[in-house]
């Protein structure tokens, strides 16, 4: 274990703060003596008052300086003449009144025949002690808060001396000598970009094997993949290798609300670097401050380009003999500003690719070695059944497993234990809805006709499992899954997905001769993929092979819009809207077609998912009678 650093001095409240509290404090004391709200008391004429202490209607007075105010017996109406927007008198039982300039020598002896109760006080007479402490309670109240957090804030690790720390560098060192360290071990699924990691390892370990001959290792790798393949924990891997030291930040940590912050934080990053060479530094989602600068710029370069100026100028000053390797993952590449990706910064892109159907398997090995596994679980299996799951989404797959085999209360996780968890995490937590019979056989003829061309239609992915029951936002699902990993999908096979996604449309139309909106997700899909083929793919004769819409990011699956208006004509686009109605419309036609033909297979799935609700494959097969879907065969022409 690495020496446990000795606790931060408690740090001093500088002196501006301390200012600061004063200047408060003053205000606060000049507010409460002369902005202070006071008791509202009605001015009265001297003659008015005269009138009422020979009434027998003044209880006292308090008579300082030249000031007289006083309080009535029986309250009095009255109206000032001079206030024109007063239209009633009011009540009124304290006044006010000044006395006159000249005196009024009867005044004195009226007063004490009516008992009227007179107290003088001193124009010089201070405000107490009591009442000065109670006016700065919200001074005290203000400067114990400031204090407490200061340092509170001062004790956190993450935000080093307090609000002075603002500057340093939040990035979390990892013991690399421990025996939890992360190895080439944990990885799995991953072993090309897990080849060109490990001659980083391999120069951090023996430098003089490279640096003899003149070379020099790259200062700077990009990982770069879709989320969740394991980009960080291939980091880990590489620095729990070589034995050096791992300090770990993510890129939206840098940037701060006050201006400078991220650049001092970068510059502290890697002079804590420097200081524990040989290091390895990672910069988590680089895409955050890596952008390409001049494009959000408003008067004058914003805090994000300050911080990425900051790491190109640290990254060129220092040299890769020093042995610091800077680390950097995102799944946004086509962001990154050129100056990031030249030569002597990140000199090398790797890219972390979804794992393969033998990755799968690793990976599954990986995540299970802690967890029973029961003696029917088929990890070869799994690995089938898992195309296009990350690693993240492999762990969270063997997890759920284990929590489904604990909430059944068994000892160990079985095979059907995995595909429920599978099952739940695809398609959703089943949601329990009373349904009338007439809205569940409708569901089950929808989701027949997905089954059906499942079977049926050339090149279609073979269909697994149907369901009735309502998961997520879905009244029923149709689960299919394609034998092997694909990387390049024919015509035929689009097609045939589109077949297959409007056969819950096409079978109620069959059946009931109506529409509902059941097939809205299903609409979503064909109208995405068909308008793929012809925007991006190439496969409409009357467009041709024209790039009439922005590359799809691989590692995030979404695609950005052109910047403007779109790159074409209102004729290119009507002709685009005329491909896609042409193609969805061949292929609503071929799914009716092949329903109608085979309507009792489609009649008897119904049945059956009536009375069972859940159908695997081989259930669906032998209810059915049908053969699986042949393969799609592609016809090579000769020269």
């Amino acid at each position: 274990m690495a020496p446990t650093a000795p606790p931060p001095d408690t740090p001093k409240v500088p002196r501006r703060a301390w200012l600061l509290f004063l200047g408060v404090v003053v205000a606060n004391i000049l507010l409460v003596q002369y902005c202070a709200p006071k008791d509202e008391a009605t001015t009265l004429p001297w003659s008015r008052f005269r009138q009422e202490v020979a009434n027998g209607n003044v209880a006292s007075i308090d008579a300082r300086g030249d000031v007289i105010a006083g309080r009535f017996i029986r309250p009095v109406q009255w109206k000032d003449q001079r206030d024109t927007t007063a239209t009633t008198p009011r009540s009124v039982t304290t006044f006010t009144t000044t006395v006159p300039a000249f005196a009024d020598p009867g005044l004195e002896a009226l007063l004490a025949a009516k008992g009227v109760e007179i107290r003088v006080v001193s124009t010089q007479e201070k405000t107490s002690f009591v009442g000065m402490l109670f006016s700065l309670v919200p001074t005290l109240l203000f400067i114990g808060v400031y204090l407490w957090f200061f340092r509170r804030l001062a004790r956190q690790p993450d935000m080093g001396a307090g609000l002075q720390g603002f500057g340093r560098s939040t990035a979390r060192r990892f013991d690399t000598t421990s025996d939890t360290k992360v190895t080439f071990d944990d990885v799995a699924g991953i072993d090309e970009a897990e080849n060109e990691l490990k001659e980083v390892v391999d120069f951090l370990r023996d430098p003089g094997k490279y640096t003899r001959l003149g070379g020099t290792a790259p200062k700077g790798v990009l990982l770069v993949g879709a989320p969740g393949t394991g980009k960080t924990l291939l980091a880990k891997a590489v620095a729990g290798e070589a034995g050096v030291p791992f300090f770990s930040m993510s890129a939206a940590e840098f940037v701060e609300m006050i201006v400078g912050v991220g650049a001092a934080r970068v510059r502290d990053l890697f002079r804590q670097a420097r200081e524990n060479a040989p290091a390895i530094l990672f910069i988590d989602e680089l895409d955050t401050v890596g952008r390409a600068r001049g494009q959000f710029s408003i008067g004058g370069t914003s805090e994000q380009e300050q911080t990425l100026n900051q790491i190109l100028t640290e990254m060129d000053g220092f040299s890769s003999r020093q042995g610091i390797i800077v680390l950097a993952a995102t799944n946004q590449p086509d962001l990154l500003d050129k100056a990031l990706l030249r030569p002597g910064r990140f000199d090398r892109r790797v890219v972390v690719n979804l794992p393969d159907k033998t990755g799968r398997e690793a990976i599954l090995a990986v995540h299970t070695r802690g967890v029973p596994l029961a003696p029917d679980v088929r990890l070869a299996t799994l690995a089938a059944d898992t195309p296009g799951l990350s690693g993240a989404d492999i762990r969270n797959l063997v997890n759920e497993a284990a929590l489904l085999a604990a909430r059944r209360e068994q000892d160990h996780v079985t095979q059907k234990d995995f595909l429920d968890a599978l099952e739940k995490i695809i398609l959703g937590p089943e949601r329990p809805l009373l349904l009338s019979p007439e809205d569940r056989e409708r569901i089950a003829y929808h989701e027949g006709g997905h089954a059906i061309l499942g079977l049926v239609v050339s090149g279609a992915d073979p269909v697994q499992r149907v369901s009735i029951v309502p998961r997520g936002q879905a009244l029923g699902v149709t689960y299919q899954r394609p034998d092997s990993d694909r990387y390049n999908y024919p015509e035929g096979y689009l097609r045939a997905r589109i077949i297959g996604a409007l056969g819950g449309r096409a079978a109620e139309e069959l059946v009931y001769g109506t529409k509902t909106t059941g097939a809205e997700n299903d609409i979503e899909q064909v109208t995405q993929l068909a308008r793929n083929m012809v925007t991006r793919w190439g496969m409409s004769t009357a467009l041709g092979m024209v790039q009439l819409a922005p590359r799809e990011n691989p590692y995030l699956g979404t695609v950005a819009g052109f910047p403007g208006p779109h790159p074409y004509s209102e004729q290119t686009a009507e002709a685009i809207d005329a491909e896609v109605q042409r193609i969805i419309a061949e292929c609503h036609a071929e799914a009716t077609h092949q329903l109608t033909v085979h309507r009792p297979a489609l009649d008897r799935l119904a049945a059956a998912l009536l009375t069972r609700e859940t159908l695997d494959a081989s259930e669906i097969l032998e209810v059915t009678g049908l053969p699986p879907a042949p393969a799609l065969r592609s016809v090579k022409r000769p020269g």
